[in-house]
């Protein structure tokens, strides 16, 4: 089927689900709030969000964390709280830039300028904002403390920092990192030589330069070598290291230069994708895009000036049969592998900022633990010791929905529970581990790879998730930065 035939069935099916709620696929895309967000909304969900639900609970709301999902549950709770008492602190200035375009500006396909937006225009009004950072938690006294020195107490709190992006985690790497801003240490040895991020979003602007040197190289007639990375810690976004990935094969297609270019993935775990339908169609797209992959090896150490990166390489090997089990016993083995390079994408470890990772509110137990990851119930986002603390986004300790997709779930479902909190009511509201991930797999193909906790697929429309569309394309780089910036950070999508 052809590209334009596929775009019209696509977009058949596409207006057979938007009429079903009442809805035209022109004011699905044309408005910039609710409208244009309530085609991804299940059931009446969008006509839910129009409803006026004022609560007349009070109490005074600290949210730590201005990004996406601090400003969309501040604008939320706005519109639901007949006197909303609320203050959000936040240090960065431009936290609320559009995060998930970081890898279309790695790419060529978008500009730095597309993604920066200053918080300032998105906080409700009536919100205190306090350009701050917050340098500790005290949930027993119902308190934080700030870098600038001020005490801030609150009647509830939302915790939603963000994560930290740790690449001195990798030998022969300083600093740490943010996603909205370029960090003087880590931008020392990350952007250039052949090294590159797309977490950052200064390192996804010198991500685009450093493939087209590596393009021109390929094309110069030279054999390069690309490897890319993903690391023994969670991740907001898992799907950018393929994304950048699919995204570095396509230019050098395009280039006529894939021949002279040799592509290496090397992730951590053992699989692709955590839900086996999509696991089972990139291995497919890889294989078909002669783009070569290798599990269980972690990126250690890099040598920035001979472009050499030190991987340790994981496995299993069988020992001495156990008579008790009746198995035999297998032997945790690894060795330092090093990879030369000319091209390397480097997914950095990631975890919560040291406030939350040496609070009180963090996991005392489990993985979470490792990555200081709020301690949450997965479904109602409150903390799991402190009932008045709720948590949410990248620093939510909970399994998978670090990305844009479910923290625009999340931030309703907290808000509910927040104020039916606030009232002294049960709260009702659950989060079902939604997680989207508009999987670049190419200049103009995307798979829309939707699932939650059953870890299956659970599209939004009757068609296969696991294909390649264009249609998911146009969503991607057309649809979903409005429908975020301006509908997610209205509280209304």
């Amino acid at each position: 089927m052809g590209r334009n035939e596929e775009l019209k069935r696509a977009l058949d099916i596409l207006d057979s689900e938007l009429k079903k709620k009442g809805i035209s696929r022109r004011d699905a895309l044309k408005l910039a709030g609710l409208g244009s967000a309530s085609f991804l909304m299940g059931g009446t969900e969008a006509e839910a969000a129009t409803e006026a639900k004022a609560s007349e609970a009070k109490g005074k709301i600290v949210i730590v964390g201005g990004g996406l999902a601090g400003i969309a549950t501040a604008a939320k709770l706005s519109n639901n709280l007949s006197n909303p008492d609320i203050t959000v602190i936040e240090p960065n200035p431009i936290s609320v830039s559009y995060q998930p375009g970081q890898t279309l500006v790695a790419s060529g396909v978008w500009e730095k300028s597309d993604i920066v937006y200053n918080t300032k225009d998105f906080v409700p009004s009536g919100v205190k904002m306090i350009k701050d950072k917050v340098v500790e938690f005290d949930p027993e006294a119902n308190k934080v403390k700030t870098e600038g020195g001020q005490e801030i107490s609150y009647d509830f709190l939302v915790v939603a920092t963000g994560l930290v992006l740790d690449y001195g985690k990798i030998k022969g790497l300083e600093g740490v990192g943010y996603s909205s801003e370029a960090n003087e240490t880590v931008s020392q040895k990350v952007g250039k030589n052949g090294v590159h991020s797309i977490y950052y979003a200064d390192g996804a602007v010198n991500t685009w330069k450093g493939m087209q040197e590596f393009i021109a190289e390929a094309k110069s007639g030279k054999k390069v070598k690309g490897l890319f990375t993903h690391p023994n810690t969670p991740i907001k976004c898992g799907g950018a290291p393929k994304k950048i990935m699919y995204l570095t094969d396509a230019r050098l297609r395009e280039a006529g230069a894939r021949d002279n270019a040799e592509l290496y993935f090397y992730p951590n775990g053992g699989k692709m994708f955590g839900v086996p339908e999509y696991h089972e169609a990139i291995v497919k797209q890889f294989e078909e895009r002669d783009m070569r992959w290798e599990y269980k090896n972690n990126l250690v150490e890099i040598d920035v000036n001979k472009k050499i990166a030190t991987f340790e390489k994981k496995w299993l090997e069988k020992g001495a049969y156990d008579e008790i089990i009746e198995d035999y016993e297998m032997i945790p083995m690894s060795k330092k592998i090093e990879r030369e390079y000319d091209f390397i994408h480097i997914t950095p470890p990631m975890r919560a900022p040291d406030a939350v990772k040496n609070s009180s509110l963090a996991w005392q137990r489990g993985s979470a633990a490792k990555g200081g990851w709020v301690e949450l119930n997965k479904e109602t986002l409150q903390h799991t010791r402190y009932p008045n603390v709720f948590g949410l986004g990248d620093v939510a300790g909970i399994a998978m929905g670090k990305t844009g997709g479910s923290a625009r779930k999340q931030y309703t479902v907290l808000a509910d529970n927040l104020i039916a909190a606030m009232e002294g009511k049960e709260m009702t509201s659950k989060y079902a581990g939604y997680t989207v991930c508009p999987l670049i797999t190419g200049i103009g193909t995307v798979m829309l790879a939707e699932f939650n906790w059953t870890a299956k697929p659970t599209p939004s429309f009757p068609l296969d998730p696991t294909v390649e569309r264009y249609i998911w394309w146009l969503l991607k780089v057309y649809a979903l930065k409005p429908m975020t910036v301006y509908g997610m950070l209205s509280g209304r999508a």
